[in-house]
């Protein structure tokens, strides 16, 4: 009985996405059909009658080719969990010059609006994808779309056949019920292998996309590596450095009065001596924070575990062993621990942390949960979309989960080919 109701609650929801897929795919053909009927309504005598059929089929089909699959594309993705990536041209910045003119990277505008609406329509009409889109909207009603037909068809002609007295119409009524009821709830699925096949990006448009990606990660990094070396220059300047010049006047103050006023050179070579164990730990800590030793010494795994001894939480660590990285990714990840641990501790107020360590089939995963207050998200110039930046120059991802309120569970894949 269970069987039987889950197979009806199958074919009900089969039904539905049977008749949504057919409705959708056969939006196209349903212009096609309808410039037909205008011309033929017109009259094949006016030698002029085909002209508006034929603009009818064009910006017809040009207008829904895209959103039709866009539309096909969500609900692939709702109902399979199969995402296909758009791969349409993205437009770039409006920049304006110093000529007071707007330029859009093919043309100059007076005005802002007028640079946006050309670009728009430039991108648009020299995009790739168009054809790609044209294709699906050609292929899609004579695969899925016919399949997708067959139990709202059935259902109809239940609906005609049973209704009359007639034996051959209540045959032909009881075949279409069999047929609705025996497709519905597989006559969707023929949609997702279509799409797959016909609306992924082409090799080029991948291509295309992957230079882009690549040339904003080198830019990114290229700043980070510029921030990163201003930072290490500002502390060697304010601390160490500063420090260092102090505690060389001190020594020649201290070889001055060596003779004249020997208990005032021996405090000034205990205040020397103070200064270089504080320019000593400033240098370590400094050294800490371009590379760990217990990283390079110990490997990722001790050395997370030895940052959760430094943090103000109750931090539990489970991690694969031995799990040894190539050393950019063992740093890359453990800094964004590091840094999601601060975060923790500063913004979310949590009281506990729990770190996870391990590799799947490509790399090395780690996530990283608290139970503080919630409510983390990538902001543009923030920490999480520095660290998202940072992971995705080795391919990495970051995926965040912090609904208002807590828990906040942060999850860093990074592909290597090592482990």
């Amino acid at each position: 009985m269970r069987q039987l109701g889950s197979w009806v609650a199958s074919a009900g929801v089969g039904f539905v996405r049977a008749c949504v897929v057919a409705a959708v795919s056969m939006l196209v053909p349903a212009v096609w059909a309808a410039a037909v009927a205008l011309g033929i309504w017109w009259g094949a005598g006016n030698p002029w009658s085909w002209v508006a059929p034929f603009m009818l089929v064009c910006v017809g089909t040009l207008a829904l080719s895209r959103p039709v699959c866009r539309i096909v594309r969500f609900l692939v993705a709702r109902w399979t969990a199969t995402v296909i990536p758009a791969g349409y041209r993205q437009a770039g910045q409006v920049t304006r010059m110093s000529t007071g003119y707007w330029w859009n990277g093919f043309s100059y505008e007076r005005t802002r609006r007028d640079a946006l609406m050309d670009q728009r329509w430039r991108v648009r009409w020299s995009d790739p994808a168009n054809w790609r889109d044209l294709r699906f909207t050609g292929i899609a009603p004579l695969t899925a779309g016919v399949v997708a037909s067959l139990p709202p068809a059935g259902v109809a002609a239940a609906v005609l056949g049973l209704g009359r007295p007639e034996p051959a119409a209540r045959l032909l009524g009881a075949l279409g019920a069999v047929v609705a009821i025996a497709s519905a709830p597989y006559a969707w699925r023929p949609i997702k292998p279509v799409a797959v096949r016909f609306l992924r990006p082409s090799p080029a448009m991948a291509l295309a996309d992957r230079v882009e990606e690549l040339t904003a990660q080198r830019a990114d990094t290229t700043v980070a590596q510029a921030a990163e070396i201003r930072r290490i220059e500002r502390d060697l300047h304010d601390g160490a450095q500063a420090r260092l010049v102090a505690l060389g006047l001190s020594l020649a103050t201290a070889g001055k009065l060596m003779e004249s006023d020997p208990d005032q050179a021996r405090a000034l070579m205990r205040h020397a001596q103070a200064g270089a164990t504080a320019s000593l730990a400033e240098l370590r800590g400094l050294i800490r924070g371009i590379s760990p030793p217990v990283l390079s010494e110990r490997g990722l795994v001790d050395a997370v575990r030895a940052l959760a001894l430094d943090i103000p939480l109750d931090v539990a660590v489970s991690a694969d062993t031995p799990l040894r990285p190539d050393p950019p990714i063992e740093s890359a990840v453990y800094f964004g621990i590091a840094e999601l641990l601060t975060n923790a501790v500063r913004h979310a107020q949590a009281s506990r942390a729990h770190i996870s360590l391990t590799r799947d089939g490509t790399g090395i995963v780690a996530e990283v949960e608290d139970d503080g207050r919630g409510g983390a998200d990538v902001r543009t110039g923030g920490g999480l979309a520095g660290l998202r930046r940072r992971l995705a120059v080795f391919d990495g991802t970051l995926e965040i989960s912090s609904p208002p309120g807590g828990p906040t569970h942060v999850r860093m894949a990074v592909p290597c080919e090592s482990l």
